[in-house]
């Protein structure tokens, strides 16, 4: 996805929160607020990649507030929250004796529901103390697009790419159904910490690597997936994948700028650049499969 002119307001309103989050002192909020400017200035052109422009934005803000993981109280927030979610989440899925495909089409609902923990995407910040009902008035009204019917012809060989801390959790689902069916899961997560994305950290906690076959990073801390910093593994593995799946804006923005093979894209559309580049209104909830092959 290439950068729109609405980005630069969210990137710098991100800026201001991230940084917020890292520090009290006035001088250091506004000297990294002023670097943010900066790198925006330096990055931003027209026809460039939004995940190119964000990731030197970012990085360069961390480095200025000397703060590797400025969310990193967030992100303990968002995996206790879902873990309070998650068996709301089973009992939804596995409620009753449905076909393995309506099994998959809930589980990667629930997944898609996941994506709302985003803390610092502006209009959505969900509290935890409301995430419940929210949880399951979104799971009663379904997908707005829904490809898992195609999907689910596709679990062979799956490298499903990661998103939020939190979310992670709910992504075992999907994972657990994809097992069921014999299929083999290849897992993504970032090389390092990034806004309030899930590395290995949250993989080892959880012991999610226990429900997966293969586990990689991205090799970085750049927002999504910087092809020129992924490791060999990775880029063959998403080359023999029969599916892969990508999970929240960030992957989409970086990820659909590759000629890869069948891609579902699940996530909720939180900003008007990645629902327009889409094709979809904001809040709609998604599992879209492209390059169908």
């Amino acid at each position: 996805m290439k950068i729109n002119p609405r980005c630069a307001h969210c990137l710098l309103t991100r800026v201001h929160y991230e940084a917020k989050l890292s520090t009290d002192d006035e001088q250091l909020l506004h000297k990294a607020v002023m670097k943010g400017i900066d790198e925006l200035n330096r990055t931003y052109k027209p026809g460039r990649p939004a995940g190119e422009i964000s990731t030197a934005v970012h990085q360069k803000v961390y480095e200025v507030l000397g703060d590797e993981d400025p969310y990193l109280e967030l992100k303990k927030l968002s995996n206790k929250t879902a873990e309070d979610i998650f068996p709301v989440a089973q009992k939804r899925v596995y409620n009753d004796d449905v076909s393995d495909k309506e099994l998959f089409r809930r589980s990667v609902l629930a997944s898609v529901i996941g994506n709302t923990f985003d803390f610092g995407v502006v209009g959505f910040d969900v509290a935890p103390e409301i995430f419940d009902e929210t949880f399951k008035q979104t799971f009663e009204k379904g997908l707005d697009v829904d490809d898992t019917s195609s999907m689910f012809e596709m679990l062979d060989n799956v490298v499903y790419v990661a998103d939020n801390s939190g979310e992670i959790l709910l992504d075992t689902i999907v994972f657990d159904i994809i097992k069921k069916l014999g299929g083999y899961i290849t897992l993504v997560v970032r090389g390092a910490p990034i806004l309030n994305d899930a590395t290995l950290d949250d993989v080892y906690d959880y012991e999610i690597d226990k429900k997966v076959d293969y586990l990689l990073t991205t090799g970085s801390n750049a927002i999504g997936v910087n092809f020129e910093d992924a490791p060999y593994e990775l880029l063959e593995a998403f080359d023999n994948a029969s599916l892969i799946i990508s999970k929240g804006m960030a992957n989409y923005e970086t990820l659909s700028e590759y000629n890869l093979g069948p891609t579902a894209y699940l996530l909720k559309t939180k900003c008007e650049s990645v629902a327009s580049d889409l094709g979809l209104d904001t809040g709609c909830t998604i599992a879209k499969l492209v390059n169908e092959q």
